[in-house]
């Protein structure tokens, strides 16, 4: 019973992507040559012809590695501060990094926009990796904290002891020993980066789109769903990488703070 449970469960779960795959190389509207319903690459060879559409996703992986980049650059000392050293409302401060991020984005779209206009920022995905920073880089303070808490104090001061610096101590110590914690850190900026549209909609109106937007763009009077899904399964590649890439460090960061 247990068994066919779990094999119900993954058919309700893989049962759309497994048609979203056959759609991909399915021809969805005629073109010469080609009857509808037959199978082709031809989605993806007119995806990899288009010019736009390679270069959205492109742009989708420079500003997701540029976000997760900069939101742990920032987030890892910061955690290590609230974990270590105590002053007042240190703990109204991490209420506060929670109250943040649960925030809807589009409460911040009009200022956004404004400021980056003023810079120059809009069109750019440099513009997406920062704005996404401000909700990535709470998250990722909550879960480097919990982690460097759990390491006793012990370790930090024999290590200064031995004649480590901090940011030695960080680069040789430190971060070998978080290393689930930085995992699941980066995959949930990742995530939330890889499907974020509001911002990417406001902030790339012209130029510098990301791949939700070419997808989006790809929807109109005569849908070519064939291409549509194309787009989508490329859009899954760098996500399952990446999750096969940190699995074993997101599987024991989700172990160590069960």
């Amino acid at each position: 019973m247990r068994a066919l449970t779990l094999v119900a469960v993954a058919a309700f779960i893989l049962a759309p992507f497994a048609q979203m795959l056959m759609l991909s190389f399915t021809v969805t509207l005629p073109h010469p040559g080609e009857m509808v319903g037959s199978l082709s690459l031809r989605n993806y060879r007119a995806i990899a012809g288009d010019p736009a559409l390679t270069a959205s996703l492109a742009n989708s992986l420079i500003y997701v590695s540029a976000n997760v980049a900069l939101t742990l650059a920032v987030s890892l000392p910061a955690a290590y501060a609230l974990s270590r050293y105590r002053f007042v409302g240190d703990r109204h401060v991490l209420l506060m990094l929670l109250a943040f991020r649960i925030m809807p984005p589009v409460v911040l779209s009009l200022p956004v926009f404004l400021l980056f206009a003023q810079v120059g920022l809009l069109n750019t995905p440099f513009a997406i990796a920062l704005v996404h920073c401000l909700f990535n880089i709470p998250i990722a303070i909550w879960i480097l904290e919990s982690f460097i808490s759990a390491i006793p104090r012990d370790f930090d001061e024999n290590a200064f002891l031995d004649g480590y610096s901090l940011p030695r101590f960080f680069l040789r110590h430190l971060v070998p020993m978080i290393a689930p914690g930085i995992g699941v850190a980066a995959f949930f900026c990742f995530v939330f980066s890889w499907v974020e549209v509001v911002f990417a909609r406001i902030l790339t109106s012209t130029g510098g789109k990301p791949i939700t937007m070419a997808i989006d763009g790809l929807f109109g009077f005569r849908t070519d769903v064939g291409l549509v899904m194309a787009m989508t399964v490329l859009s899954l590649v760098p996500a399952l990488l990446l999750i096969g890439f940190v699995r074993r460090h997101i599987a024991k960061g989700f172990r160590l703070r069960v």
